[in-house]
């Protein structure tokens, strides 16, 4: 069991590992609100062997450069917050759009059959239900009482239900609906590709989990990357410079593409191109994200 340390005890763990620590009560503060195990995530990278135990720093490695990347993410995952929320509004609207001209706007978007889901997956519809029953909001509860079921909500019109599902849950219902064809009409409904949309939302939900839950951008290969359209990356690589197509920067076009077609604002890759060198180590790890034991640490 690893013992629990003290703020300035940490510090001087770290300075016993070789870290350059110039200012040993602004590190402990740091650590004090920022979490020792958190900001250790971005230490491995500046580490000799952590994979092996080997825990002291590479030469000259200072705690003020590895804090400047820690900064730059919380910057980054603050500016993708926005603009993931302004997306997450524009498909709520064009979804319930689509259903509400295309199947009606009360009772066909509940039914079990207008989903396709997988045998191994919760319903669609469950999902569904679960987010209406969660909501306190009254132009969701005009239309339920406490303890009624389902039946009750069959004049719940869609645009209202829309509000009260969870990002995925919309996912879901974008990427299942309308037999499948939901998502082909929704893209169409934005003007954007039709081709792999569903799976594009997706990793924009899996992106805003992570900025939600303040997780590391840096360095972090997508899970639930979505196909960026050739035509959009090959666009956004003549901004940013080569990234790799599981990397953040790549979700990141493909964000990019839906705010501008969608006119919610300005995309975010401009921005972090002004703000960033290509050549610096920040940049580096968003495009070419690497496991620590990859990096040479």
């Amino acid at each position: 069991m690893k013992p629990s340390l003290s703020w300035d005890e940490q510090v001087n763990l770290l300075v016993q590992r070789d870290l350059v620590v110039t200012d040993h009560s602004a590190c402990a503060a740091f650590l004090a609100a920022n979490n020792y195990y958190r900001f250790s995530g971005y230490m491995r990278y500046f580490q000799k062997a952590p994979h092996q135990g080997e825990n002291s720093f590479q030469p000259n490695t200072a705690f003020d450069d590895i804090r400047a990347i820690y900064d730059a993410d919380e910057a980054l995952r603050s500016l993708l917050s926005q603009r993931l929320a302004r997306v997450e509004v524009l498909l709520r609207t064009h979804t319930a759009h689509v259903i509400a001209n295309e199947y009606g706007p009360c009772g066909r978007y509940l039914d079990e059959d207008f989903y396709t889901d997988a045998a191994n997956s919760e319903p669609t519809v469950e999902s569904c239900f679960k987010d209406i029953g969660r909501s306190r909001e009254r132009h969701v509860l005009r239309y339920t009482t406490a303890g009624a079921g389902t039946s009750d909500l069959t004049r719940l019109p869609v645009w209202s239900a829309a509000e009260a599902f969870s990002f995925g849950t919309l996912s879901k219902c974008i990427e299942r609906g309308g037999q499948g064809s939901l998502a082909d009409a929704v893209a169409s409904s934005i003007g954007v590709a039709k081709a792999g949309f569903p799976y594009r939302v997706r990793a924009l939900v899996y992106l805003r989990n992570r900025c939600a839950h303040h997780s590391r951008l840096w360095h972090h290969s997508v899970i639930d990357a979505g196909p960026t359209p050739n035509n959009v990356r090959v666009k956004a690589k003549r901004l940013a410079g080569q990234f790799d197509p599981r990397s953040v920067l790549d979700v990141v076009a493909s964000l990019d593409d839906i705010v501008v077609r969608g006119r919610t604002g300005d995309p975010v890759l401009p921005e972090l191109v002004q703000q960033h060198d290509r050549t610096s180590a920040f940049w580096k790890g968003l495009g070419h994200p690497v496991n620590p034991r990859d990096s040479g640490a």
